[in-house]
């Protein structure tokens, strides 16, 4: 008989947040034991949101660590901000706790030092810039065809709220292609911006745009050229339950886990 993954959801309130608390609640063989909070210590969960009447036990924290000193969880789930996230995750990798993390926004110094944490500590954790299962394999699909296509732009559109520009699955993606590519030079030699960022931001050649408007998700194209053709590869979420089967099979896999693992990409083999 399968064992019951016990999980605490920092960022209840929040959309995503909310969106995984259902689908932990809905999901055989997982547990819903807290929520962290930035406010409402104390109460219960059901008691700061009325759509969470059915889940009357859970108790709400503002403090992780006793959070996770009361609930002991066996994964612990950050949908916050960055700044938030990494104070999150450090408490509980150093807790013991698995970590699975989809706030983006976390700097490559920050990275490291997780890193550096869930190693040393032998803790499973897993942080993604995108938990949908299309959208990692629109990256993995454009690292193939950057063998074949090295000319490239990225053009990443979300909601008018999203904090971070460009997005962190458009780094991700860029970073994918340049495994297969390497830094390349692109477009007219001379080429001169008639106004600051009118090509978008540089990752070592390939130029990123970001789109921010209300009516959006989660949407992105890479765009290839090549001599007389040009290869599209493009993801859309049109709602946020798109990214919780990628949360509910990185929970499932962090268990199994005891080192520091970026990326979905690595888990879908």
């Amino acid at each position: 008989m399968e064992e019951t993954i016990k999980i605490t959801v920092a960022g209840p309130r929040g959309k995503m947040g909310k969106a995984c608390v259902e689908m932990v609640a809905s999901t055989p063989g997982f547990q819903l034991v807290s929520v962290l909070d930035r406010i409402n210590d104390g109460k219960r969960l059901n008691e700061i949101d009325p759509q969470f009447s059915r889940l009357p036990g859970v108790p709400v924290f503002t403090e992780p660590e006793k959070c996770l000193a009361d609930t002991k969880p066996d994964v612990f789930i950050d949908l916050t901000r960055p700044e938030a996230a990494f104070s999150h995750t450090r408490t509980a990798l150093s807790f013991g706790v698995r970590a699975v993390v989809g706030t983006t926004g976390l700097t490559d110094d920050q990275l490291a030092e997780i890193k550096a944490l869930a190693d040393r500590n032998a803790v499973g954790c897993i942080i993604a810039p995108n938990f949908s299962l299309g959208a990692v394999l629109m990256m993995k699909f454009a690292r193939m065809a950057a063998k074949f296509f090295p000319d490239v732009e990225i053009i990443e559109l979300h909601h008018d709220q999203k904090r971070d520009a460009p997005s962190g699955t458009s780094i991700q993606t860029a970073r994918m292609i340049l495994e297969e590519r390497g830094a390349k030079k692109q477009g007219h030699p001379e080429e001169k911006e008639l106004m600051a960022g009118a090509r978008g931001a540089q990752i070592s050649g390939i130029p990123v745009h970001s789109v921010r408007l209300p009516g959006l998700i989660a949407h992105q194209e890479v765009i290839f050229g090549s001599r007389g053709e040009t290869l599209t590869i493009r993801h859309d979420s049109y709602d946020r339950k798109s990214f919780m089967r990628g949360i509910e099979t990185a929970v499932r896999a962090v268990m199994a886990l005891d080192r520091y693992v970026y990326g979905m990409e690595n888990l879908l083999q």
